[in-house]
């Protein structure tokens, strides 16, 4: 928890100051000192365009249009500073809350706060002159390369020691939601979604999701993830540590799931449906997250039953053996099964076993390129 307090009272304490200030000079004067000071405690460049106080209908003190390092990876369009007006006067000043509106992080933002979190744990500890009763995220945003996430908002609120209770953040729309309980070790997690689109990788829909764990600060545990999508459902496991780098590893039983709008999205020229089965292994090991996916290995054995292959008729191309087999076509079959590998986002089949009445095949292979490329 110590490396939290420390990002928070690196900026915070300026604020409480700029706030103390706003109310007795005039503010503008003071855009220099605070961007001076910000830069040196959070180690990169801060811009700030304007600063404001603001009376009704409680007093604070508004910071408009910041800018956290050189490629603007951390912004936010506004943030507001509500002090308890009293306790500036007192040895411990009371921020009533602080309000992040506008928050964008890039993926070089969030590694930059993660690399402060470090720096911070093993910093001695100093109680900040001021007590933050309520910190808020509106708006937020990730882009984290071609992903986006977002708009979203947090809450985290504390108690009188100075010590995190409760985090929660949901998105706009409601799809997904997350709490994180804070411990004296470690933090429960439980996060819950509906009709929610995963942002990061292949763009899978979930009816509902739910996953529950414990994380600390080398790393999360998820003993209980489950979902359901596409007629089927998805139980399992993982966990991730980033003591050294990015470790990622889990196991999921996916039962009676419809591969027709799966299989698309890995290759527009992917053709199947009909009901999975499967038992996926997977791990990664990569030095940051923004490499994980591309680090992700994969494997499992897998069933497919009462299913189409589409563009293909493996009957009438069996009984061409002389004349070229038309193209397009299709070929039912009762059960097809083979074992799948992922590695650096190609896919591999081998095994491939199909039976489609009297006719069955065995042996086949597919592979698919990192380019959705299939052959």
């Amino acid at each position: 928890m110590k490396w939290f307090r420390r990002i928070v009272a690196a900026l915070v304490l300026l604020l409480a100051i700029a706030a103390a200030l706003a109310f007795i000079l005039p503010l503008d004067g003071y855009l220099p000192q605070i961007e001076k000071q910000a830069s040196a405690a959070l180690g990169q460049p801060v811009k700030i365009s304007g600063i404001r106080l603001v009376l009704l209908p409680l007093p604070h003190v508004t910071l408009s249009d910041i800018a956290v390092g050189t490629g603007g990876d951390i912004k936010v369009g506004k943030l507001r500073v509500t002090p308890d007006l009293l306790s500036l006067l007192e040895p411990t000043a009371v921020i009533h809350s602080i309000e992040l509106n506008g928050l964008t992080l890039t993926q070089r933002g969030i590694e930059g706060v993660a690399a402060l979190a470090g720096q911070g744990a093993s910093a001695p500890a100093q109680p900040p002159p001021f007590r933050i009763e309520h910190i808020r995220l509106v708006n937020a945003r990730i882009e984290f390369g071609k992903t986006r996430f977002g708009p979203f908002g947090v809450s985290i609120r504390f108690d009188g020691k100075r010590e995190p209770q409760e985090a929660t953040m949901a998105t706009r729309d409601g799809k997904l939601k997350a709490t994180l309980r804070f411990g004296k070790s470690q933090y429960l997690i439980d996060v819950s979604a509906k009709s929610w689109t995963l942002p990061i990788g292949a763009p899978l829909l979930f009816d509902t999701l739910t996953v529950k764990g414990t994380a600390t600060g080398d790393g999360a545990d998820f003993p209980e993830v489950s979902a359901k999508l596409y007629g089927g459902t998805v139980n399992g496991k993982a966990s991730v540590d980033w003591s050294k780098g990015m470790q990622l590893e889990g196991k999921f039983d996916i039962n009676q799931m419809e591969l027709q709008q799966i299989a698309a999205m890995l290759s527009p020229g992917a053709g199947i449906s009909g009901k999975l089965d499967a038992r996926p292994v997977f791990s990664a090991s990569a030095a940051s997250a923004s490499q994980l996916a591309d680090a992700l290995q994969l494997g499992t054995q897998f069933d497919v039953q009462q299913g189409v292959l589409h563009g293909v008729d493996i009957k009438q191309a069996a009984s061409s053996l002389i004349k070229k087999p038309k193209a397009g076509g299709e070929t039912r079959f009762d059960v097809l099964s083979g074992h799948l590998a992922m590695a650096h986002g190609s896919y591999q089949f081998t095994q491939l076993k199909i039976s489609s009445g009297e006719l069955a095949v065995d042996g086949g292979e597919v592979s698919i390129s990192p380019e959705k490329k299939l052959s």
